[in-house]
C-alpha cells in the first residue's frame, strides 16, 4: 500500500461477480484486514478472486461496539477494507458510523466507486432522473406512516429498497398516501433472472398478489404532480 492507516470502503457486486473493479480486488488483497458484513457471504467472493486477507465481522449489531477500536487500530497504521454483502458500504448498509468516526478522529479513508443497486433501477424505470431522492428502506413500523405522509408532496422521483416479505404492504401503503402513480420495480439486478416492471402502483400490487415476490427489490415512484 502507498499509505498506511487507511480504511477503504469497497463496493462489491450486487449479483454478477464481474461487476467488481480491478482496484477493488487489489486493495482487498493488500489490506491488513477486511471488515465484512457477513463473513460467510463474503468468503465466497474472496475465494472466487483468490483473496486470502483475513476477515473480521462488522455489521449493524456490533458496529457501535467495535468502530472505536477499528479507528484506533487504523490510527496506529493498520489498513482495513470495509465490504458489505452486496453493493456500496454506507448505502442502506453498515458504513455511516465508520465514516463519521474517521472524520472525527482524522483517520484517512477512501471510498471506491462501484456497484450500487438503485442507479440501474432508476435509469430502467424511465421516470425523471435529473433530480431524485433516495429513501432506502422505509421504517418497518414506528414512523412508517409519518414518513409516507411527508413524502406525499415530494416532487422528485423517489427510490426505495424493499424485501420480498414487505413489498405488498409497501405498495398498499403507497397507494393510500400517494395515489395511483407511475412506478417501477426492479429485482435481482445483474443476476440471471433480472426483471423490471414499469407500470403503476396499483398494477404492481395486483401483479404481486398473483405472483409470489422473490428476490430483493428496488422500487421507483414518480414524484407528486
Amino acid at each position: 500500500m502507498e499509505n498506511s492507516g487507511v480504511i477503504y470502503f469497497v463496493p462489491t457486486p450486487i449479483g454478477n461477480l464481474e461487476d467488481i473493479t480491478l482496484r477493488a480486488i487489489r486493495v482487498l488483497k493488500e489490506c491488513d484486514q477486511i471488515l465484512a458484513e457477513d463473513t460467510r457471504t463474503s468468503s465466497k467472493l474472496l475465494k472466487h478472486f483468490e483473496i486470502e486477507t483475513p476477515m473480521r465481522s462488522y455489521h449493524m449489531h456490533n458496529e457501535h461496539k467495535i468502530t472505536e477500536q477499528i479507528v484506533e487500530e487504523a490510527s496506529a497504521g493498520k489498513t482495513f477494507c470495509l465490504i458489505t454483502d452486496a453493493g456500496t458500504p454506507g448505502i442502506s448498509d453498515p458504513g455511516f458510523l465508520l465514516a463519521k468516526a474517521c472524520i472525527e478522529n482524522e483517520v484517512a479513508f477512501e471510498v471506491l466507486p462501484g456497484a450500487v443497486a438503485f442507479i440501474p433501477a432508476l435509469i430502467k424505470s424511465g421516470l425523471p432522473n435529473h433530480s431524485f431522492v433516495f429513501e432506502g428502506f422505509l421504517p418497518p413500523k414506528k414512523g412508517r406512516q409519518t414518513k409516507l405522509k411527508s413524502l406525499a408532496s415530494e416532487a422528485r422521483t423517489m427510490v426505495f429498497y424493499e424485501s420480498p416479505y414487505k413489498i405488498e404492504k409497501t405498495l398498499e401503503d403507497m397507494l393510500a398516501h400517494f395515489g395511483n402513480r407511475k412506478a417501477s420495480i426492479s429485482r435481482e439486478l445483474t443476476k440471471l433472472f433480472e426483471t423490471t416492471l414499469n407500470s403503476s402502483l396499483e398494477e404492481l400490487l395486483l401483479h404481486f398478489k398473483e405472483h409470489k415476490p422473490k428476490g430483493e427489490f428496488v422500487l421507483v415512484v414518480n414524484g407528486a404532480g
